[in-house]
């Protein structure tokens, strides 16, 4: 019997179960611990992860989807208002260059951000504007032996046998 009342409980909790927890712009995954879908999320790792499950009092191995409506709405409030939870050490996004604010960004403003950031740079045509429009390498790597994109090094040796192959078809008519 205890079988049966355990399949029993289990499409309960499946009914109860939140597949999808939207957070910033993107879809987090409902099935897995608070810790882990928080740290799928682009601008919180899993120190972050594991700071915004302490300051929501949420158990962080607890499975995301099947919190309750008011764990859930207050995870996503400090995951997307972090600034005012953790140091400023610990943001992302110290000194905004045009508000001057400290911010953290989550979400698919991380990458907004840094297409907007590397624009101006290009724009203003600073070294790293520069190396970025040019394709090099931009924070100071060796550029002598490695990051060469065009062209190949070394021998194709594909080439060479598809040109002695029409070498030898052209030689016989």
């Amino acid at each position: 019997m205890s079988t049966e009342e355990s399949q029993d409980d289990s499409p309960e909790e499946e009914e109860d179960l939140q597949y999808f927890v939207r957070i910033g712009g993107a879809d987090l995954d409902g099935t897995k611990t608070v810790e882990r879908s928080l740290s799928e999320l682009d601008g919180i790792g899993t120190r972050t992860a594991r700071l915004v499950a302490e300051k929501a009092d949420v158990d962080r191995s607890a499975t995301f989807g099947l919190l309750d409506e008011e764990d859930i709405d207050a995870v996503v409030d400090i995951a997307e208002n972090l600034e005012d939870h953790v140091p400023s050490w610990m943001t992302n996004r110290q000194n905004d260059f045009f508000t001057g604010e400290t911010t953290h960004l989550v979400g698919t403003d991380v990458d907004e951000k840094r297409r907007h950031d590397i624009n101006r740079m290009k724009i203003i045509e600073s070294y790293k504007g520069v190396r970025h429009k040019r394709g090099q390498k931009v924070r100071g790597q060796r550029t002598k032996s490695t990051g060469r994109s065009e062209g190949t090094i070394g021998v194709n040796v594909e080439e060479i046998r598809e040109e002695m192959a029409d070498n030898e078809g052209g030689d016989d008519e």
